[in-house]
């Protein structure tokens, strides 16, 4: 689907395996420019370390294999402005939710209306009847807002997920946001 977002075309496609050099870019990017957080002790260095490995042919096999053959369920989708991808959103519906499981859009994309456009895609791929949870970064506040235009709710729930520990030893502390199922039509 085309979107003219700030004058500029911008095309949301669901990801091929080609994508997927621009995919580990838009998360690279995003990350550098979200997540350091110095009163959290999260560094440039703790991003780089968790990057190093981004573009390791084996690495980047692996990750063409499971877009060109995708878990049923999960839905990968990119926003590319010619061949560019400038945006990643990756979905998946469990049995009982769904989730979005990110949204990552290059930071000179964002504010633009990519984020949405994304999520407007996505959302064809989900379960309207179930809830969708997203889990965000606490201190991502542009992310929050984001989310809450696209009528998330902060569920109170938070943690800190050892998969987040950087190589400092920090971790990014989490929390959850939902988006109620729409309710059945009569």
């Amino acid at each position: 689907m085309k979107h003219e977002i700030a004058g500029t075309p911008i095309r949301v496609v669901p990801a091929s395996p080609d994508d997927v050099e621009g995919i580990e870019e838009v998360f690279y990017r995003t990350w550098l420019a979200t997540y350091p957080n110095p009163e959290l002790g999260i560094t440039v260095d703790d991003v780089e370390e968790r990057f190093k490995d981004r573009f390791l042919p084996e690495r980047l096999a692996r990750r063409r294999e499971r877009i060109g053959d995708p878990t049923p369920g999960t839905s990968l989708f990119v926003a590319k402005e010619g061949d560019r991808v400038v945006g990643v959103c990756y979905v998946v519906v469990h049995l009982e939710k769904n989730q979005l499981q990110s949204i990552y859009v290059l930071p000179g994309y964002q504010g633009k209306g990519v984020g949405a456009a994304l999520w407007h895609e996505a959302q064809k791929n989900l379960d309207a009847s179930k809830d969708t949870i997203v889990q965000v970064a606490t201190y991502n506040t542009s992310a929050i807002q984001f989310y809450e235009r696209l009528g998330f709710v902060d569920t109170g729930k938070r943690w800190s997920d050892e998969s987040f520990r950087m190589k400092s030893g920090a971790v990014i502390p989490e929390l959850e946001m939902m988006r109620k199922a729409e309710p059945a039509s009569p």
